[in-house]
């Protein structure tokens, strides 16, 4: 619960820190898409009389963070696909290799059922585009599908929260990862550890539980925009009270129409990713950014 609380606790600081803003709903019928593409680039570099240390860099980022939101009548219907890919080099190696991997689809259609709450079915999915450089991960594997029935209230495009108490998850992984034959010694070590929560010899893994998922987006200050992202799932059918999370932070500081700074904070706490406690990733840079 500690956790849950930290991850509310930042969202609520947001929200505090952003009263006065009147969030309106949405009524514009049809259509509305926008999105953001981000590429950003860091370089660190030290001559032979440097003393002090340090290793030479080269690193690059590419962010998509694209929205397409339905409405008619008392139907809706919001979309949004984040694809984030980064590359690292450093002076000596033969090779970049990634820093960065994220692809993920949310979508949930709802119709309205009164004020600014929905009946809803939503979907998640999510996975990465290259294989780790440990060749422990790579496409669609692991692959996470969320997807049930539920509840939306919806003030705004920025501002939301799902819920879902009969979720249905499905983790989806390659062959190559847990294929240890019949022999029933290597079945039982396998199965002791497990990866990502699908056992041996197997390639999928369904769990059923309880999902919330919530979006706000607004404007720190002029210039300034602060989106959060946040998952929670627990599963019934085993440990009910371990609860995934997910949390994430995009924060994108204009400088112009082009340039901009981004700074993205990532939170995963998983029970089948074989980690004690919060897997964290954050990254930083100066760079271009184009909105469409």
């Amino acid at each position: 619960m500690k956790k849950i609380t930290f991850i509310f606790a930042l969202l609520i600081g947001a929200a505090s820190m952003n009263a006065q803003e009147t969030v309106q709903d949405s009524t514009k019928q049809g259509w509305t898409r926008g999105g953001n593409l981000a590429l950003t680039f860091n370089q660190s570099a030290f001559n032979n009389e440097w003393t002090y240390g340090g290793v030479g860099n080269m690193t690059g980022n590419i962010l998509i963070n694209y929205d397409m939101n339905y409405v008619k009548g008392d139907y809706i219907w919001d979309n949004k696909l984040i694809a984030d890919y980064g590359v690292n080099k450093n002076d000596g190696a033969d090779k970049f290799t990634k820093n960065n991997d994220r692809l993920e689809l949310n979508s949930v259609a709802g119709k309205k059922a009164k004020g600014f709450w929905f009946y809803s079915a939503y979907l998640n999915a999510r996975t990465q585009m290259d294989r780790a450089e440990d060749g422990s991960t790579h496409f669609f594997s692991p692959a996470y599908f969320q997807f049930g029935p539920g509840i939306l209230w919806k003030k705004s495009d920025n501002l939301n929260v799902n819920m879902s108490p009969a979720a249905a998850k499905l983790i989806v992984v390659h062959d190559e990862y847990t294929d240890v034959g019949d022999n029933q010694a290597a079945i039982d070590a396998f199965n002791e550890v497990t990866y990502f929560g699908v056992e041996a010899n197997k390639t999928t893994r369904f769990e059923l539980g309880a999902s919330v998922r919530g979006y706000y987006k607004f404007n720190l200050m002029e210039n300034i925009s602060f989106e959060n992202i946040l998952g929670l799932y627990s599963n019934y059918l085993e440990d009910p009270q371990n609860v995934d999370v997910d949390y994430t932070a995009n924060i994108v500081m204009s400088i112009n129409k082009y340039i901009s700074t981004n700074l993205t904070f990532q939170a995963i706490y998983d029970d089948n990713a074989n980690r004690n406690g919060f897997q964290i990733r954050e990254a930083f840079g100066l760079g271009f950014n184009y909105k469409f």
